[in-house]
């Protein structure tokens, strides 16, 4: 035990002397995966970055993978995915044996490469996380409190290369002391904590997920993190513009529908969007819209052979208006309720932003549409 701490200790050094370099982000890391892999005894490490526009983890540094994986292989933020989890609540997620546990999905690109444990921390910045640190495992593998500690620390050296990284950008901008740039700033330390806060939430849905067995209560709980994920998801996109918090509407529905894909398997998401842009206020009832919509396909249209959804927004309609419709191909509603919650709440948030909702069903499918005005 006692050369086991040692070694973590002697290799936390080496990684501690590599973020001092100059070496660029991506050497860093390629590097610092293989000490990671030296200090736990394991073959297969990565480094997962999250990329707001997509939604999604790429995997930004890896070793023990094949050829071409790395830069290129990307990964689900479901609560269902273990990096998923570690990112969204930012904790620490370990699984021993897929095999033996319901509660998280093995990926593709695990299965494709034998893995059957893992275990993952977050790689935190200002408390905010940019991705994620994983080891896994081609046997049933107890990961020790002691790895998640000697991980956790070099997730921490990795979040200081890349802090330190931003930093000349950062100064720069406080040195040219224009109040954009210094809004940018600005905004950059209130989307972490707003993730933070995201976060916090999110981990307490996990905590209470575990306190419950029945189905329906998982299902509603689900349900919510998917709402919350979509706010979190609009402030990913928040920039600046014309004095005002604006969201650019496009890349964030694109965003919100790749989450939406990674959450079930059968059901592709088509997405063809008109560059708009809206305040933020008005973006995140837009996005809930979306996101209650698809949702409801995703539960009731769809069979076990699956189905698509087509999400369509398009500028220019009427006198300065848009049009956001998503279509599925399912099997319509079935014992249609005007009064039913799903479509209460969709008509509550399309008045909040001087929207109407219409809503077409038959046996070839349901069209929601959504005609709101272009206002910032």
């Amino acid at each position: 035990m006692l050369d086991k701490l040692r070694r973590h200790v002697r290799i936390l050094v080496d990684i501690g002397r590599l973020a001092g370099e100059n070496a660029d982000l991506n050497r860093f890391l390629e590097q610092t995966v293989v000490q990671i892999a030296r200090a736990v005894e394991i073959h297969h490490v990565k480094v997962l970055q999250y990329r707001p526009s997509t939604s999604d983890l790429l995997l930004a540094a890896g070793v023990g993978w094949k050829e071409g994986a790395v830069r290129s292989s990307t990964f689900t933020i479901d609560l269902r995915s273990a990096p998923g989890r570690a990112f969204q609540t930012a904790e620490p997620v370990s699984i021993r044996d897929f095999r033996d546990q319901d509660e998280y999905i093995a990926s593709d690109f695990l299965k494709e490469h034998g893995i059957v444990s893992v275990t993952n921390v977050p790689v935190l910045i200002d408390g905010a996380a940019w991705g994620v640190l994983e080891v896994d495992s081609t046997t049933p593998r107890n990961f020790t409190e002691d790895t998640t500690d000697f991980l956790t620390a070099a997730a921490a050296l990795i979040a200081t290369k890349i802090r330190g990284r931003e930093r000349p950008e950062e100064a720069r901008l406080m040195v040219a002391a224009a109040e954009a740039q210094k809004r940018e700033v600005l905004l950059r330390e209130m989307q972490h904590r707003v993730k933070n806060n995201f976060q916090l939430v999110l981990s307490s849905i996990s905590i209470q997920k575990r306190r419950y067995a029945e189905e329906g209560a998982h299902r509603a709980l689900d349900h919510v993190a998917s709402r919350i994920h979509a706010i979190s998801l609009a402030h990913d996109q928040l920039s600046f513009r014309d004095e005002g918090q604006n969201v650019r509407l496009s890349n964030y529905l694109r965003a919100l529908c790749g989450a939406i894909r990674q959450q079930v398997d059968g059901v592709e998401v088509e997405v063809e969007c008109d560059e708009l842009e809206l305040s933020i206020d008005r973006a995140l009832p837009v996005g809930l819209i979306l996101n209650e919509t698809a949702m409801n396909s995703i539960k009731h249209a769809f069979g076990p052979e699956g189905g698509r959804i087509s999400v369509r927004l398009v500028g220019g309609i009427g006198y300065g208006e848009a049009r956001l419709t998503v279509s599925d191909n399912g099997r319509g509603i079935q014992n249609f309720n005007e009064n039913g919650s799903g479509l209460k709440l969709i008509a509550s948030l399309a008045r909040q932003i001087g929207g109407a909702v219409d809503q077409e069903s038959s046996d070839r499918g349901t069209t929601t549409s959504l005609t709101f005005p272009l206002m910032t």
